[in-house]
């Protein structure tokens, strides 16, 4: 083997370890799987659900619990959409599927104006039917694909446009309170998931609904994370490390901290917040 290929295969096992080994811990930290577990893998057809898929079945060879990954794509009747790819790579790997068929991307059209985003709704109806499937086929899990840089974008997003100081967990339990999710990637960095996909040649599937907005703000989030990073290398992992160490205590959430309480001598009494504020308004 030549030089440049032994490079070539140490850089990509490398690569492949690093994924490995984020997607582990991140099921260990979250205990994502269960012995058991039959997950349903959200299988879009971009670079992140390839590589979640991938790395899933790579892990289950070796893993500590049994459990079954099922892949599921939902064909929302984009126009172009190529409706062989996924099926024959999926035929090829010899994983069990499904192929849901809505066509919610009518749907979307039609309710949102040209210059307005299509995200909102479009994600709102496809984890709609995303969910109602895997309760009807008892899925125990539904896995999606957002990695880290996702989560690190979602923070900003609620910051900046929600006033919330929120992000994507790793896992949850869904809104209709009948699915778990969880994000096998949540620790991996999408420059990794881009190479990994590069290197694997899958068959990648763009969305052209949303792909080609340009004024969506997780775009100009992104923008601004990226240069971010390239003035003080770094910054992400920082950023994200963040959101692991969370001090209550050092915010000003006083659902999420007893600031009323803290401090006081035990039987020692103070003004109730309505007392402070009819004062304050004298």
């Amino acid at each position: 083997m030549a030089l440049a290929q032994r490079k070539e295969k140490y850089n990509y096992d490398k690569l492949q370890k690093r994924l490995r080994r984020n997607v582990g811990k991140a099921i260990a930290d979250f205990n994502m799987i269960d012995e058991g577990d039959r997950v349903m893998v959200c299988l879009s057809g971009g670079a992140d659900s390839y590589t979640m898929l991938d790395i899933l079945q790579s892990l289950q060879r070796s893993a500590p619990v049994e459990f079954e990954l099922i892949a599921v794509n939902l064909d929302q009747k984009q126009p172009g959409f190529p409706e062989h790819v996924l099926p024959n790579y999926l035929d090829e790997l010899g994983i069990e599927y499904h192929i849901l068929e809505e066509d919610t991307y009518s749907v979307v059209k039609r309710v949102i104006p040209e210059n307005k985003t299509y995200c909102g709704l479009c994600s709102r109806l496809r984890r709609g039917i995303i969910y109602r499937f895997a309760k009807e086929q008892g899925y125990t899990k539904v896995a999606l694909g957002h990695h880290r840089d996702d989560i690190i974008e979602t923070l900003f997003l609620n910051m900046f446009f929600g006033g919330k100081l929120k992000s994507m967990p790793a896992k949850l339990l869904s809104d209709d309170g009948d699915n778990v999710v969880i994000r096998p990637l949540a620790y991996c960095a999408e420059t990794d998931i881009k190479a990994y996909a590069e290197e694997k040649v899958f068959p990648i599937i763009p969305c052209t609904l949303c792909g080609s907005q340009d004024n969506m703000q997780r775009q100009k989030i992104k923008q601004m994370l990226t240069e971010w990073n390239k003035q003080n290398p770094g910054r992400t992992e920082s950023i994200f490390s963040s959101i692991q160490n969370i001090v209550p205590s050092h915010l000003l959430d006083t659902d999420a901290f007893d600031f009323t309480n803290f401090g006081k001598k035990e039987g020692e009494q103070s003004l109730s917040s309505k007392d402070w504020l009819v004062a304050a308004q004298e």
